[in-house]
């Protein structure tokens, strides 16, 4: 019998060390997709194992910065002075997506917030459903006289990056107080970690409201508010609105953008790009040629995948673009995608 068991265990430790073990960390926004996809590219590729920690934008940023990952996620694209610690950084953009504004009253049922008022929501100046700024947008509905409760990101966030560079656009008094940025100093509200702590919280809180990614909203069955955007259209999130608010964005080499208040009447006005954030020339040879080949089929096999989990997929143009970019990554010095056309 301990023949057998070590005979076992043997056998499944060559099995294990067959295995190449991908590390990432970051963006909390893309992770149902992301889950899929390394499930799914696991099965094509037995030998190929990715392990990813939603821990948030911030902390994905930090732990590439200090390589203590092999590719890091954020919703953020980042700054100047991040890219100053991290020099080599690529970001790749691998889908888009909505921020949306969840709420939890009993008696409504759909709920329209114009920039002015959700800005008044999260200034902690609007402070009860029955406000008459509420009244103006949704003047079919019946405001219960309650307490408002703002839910918002405890950990640093590119959803909170997202969703305050949205605010920072439309509101003055947003952007000379909080402003924008992975983690701000809110001035009301609760802190919950990662979309699934805010969504978790809005659904556990009458008279709650929050922002979090579109999927997380639909996932749990919380109804998003609809949003007058930057042509004064009333929008609503969808797969659509979102390819519509990239649609006449100019995408830089280095993909940092932001399309938050975007112009065109069908567009969402918090729509977003996420990215995978890895190095133009990869120190680990096996690793480096194993993560290249993923974000090739990322952007083209994996595409398919984002429409069924509330993303929107890439651009044609766009995708033809990263597929530029991905040539360019090196291993060692040399282009690991050499041999595509």
């Amino acid at each position: 019998m301990k023949k057998i068991i070590l005979i076992a265990t043997l056998l499944s430790s060559a099995a294990f060390a067959d295995k190449l073990l991908i590390n990432g960390a970051g963006a909390t926004f893309p992770f149902p997709i992301y889950s899929k996809w390394f499930s799914e590219y696991n099965k094509l590729h037995p030998d190929v194992q990715i392990n990813y920690q939603s821990i948030g934008s911030g902390g994905g940023i930090k732990q590439i910065t200090e390589k203590t990952v092999d590719f890091g996620a954020s919703d953020a694209p980042m700054s100047a002075e991040e890219m100053g610690r991290a020099a080599g950084i690529q970001h790749i953009p691998t889908v888009m997506g909505a921020v949306v504004v969840v709420y939890n009253v009993s008696s409504i049922s759909e709920l329209r917030l114009s920039p002015e008022t959700l800005a008044g929501i999260f200034l902690g100046k609007i402070t009860r459903w029955n406000d008459p700024t509420l009244a103006k947008d949704n003047p079919k509905a019946k405001f219960p006289d309650a307490a408002i409760t703002v839910v918002h990101r405890s950990d640093g966030s590119g959803t909170t990056s997202v969703f305050t560079d949205y605010l920072a656009k439309v509101s003055p008094e947003w952007k000379a107080g909080p402003g924008q940025g992975k983690s701000v100093n809110w001035p009301t509200g609760l802190g919950g970690k990662g979309n699934e702590g805010v969504t978790g919280t809005v659904k556990q809180t009458d008279g709650g409201i929050g922002y979090v990614e579109l999927a997380y909203a639909n996932q749990n069955k919380l109804t998003p508010a609809e949003l007058k955007n930057h042509d004064g259209a009333w929008v609503k999130a969808s797969l659509e609105s979102v390819s519509a608010a990239a649609g006449k964005a100019e995408i830089p080499d280095d993909y940092r953008v932001s399309i938050t208040d975007a112009p065109g009447k069908d567009a969402y006005p918090i729509s977003g790009f996420t990215w995978l954030l890895v190095y133009k020339d990869q120190p680990d040879a096996q690793k480096g040629d194993a993560l290249v080949r993923f974000l090739w089929w990322a952007i083209h096999d994996g595409q398919k995948m984002a429409a069924a989990l509330d993303y929107a997929p890439l651009p044609a143009p766009l995708v033809r673009k990263v597929e530029a970019t991905l040539k360019s990554i090196t291993v060692q010095g040399k282009a690991v995608l050499a041999e595509r056309k």
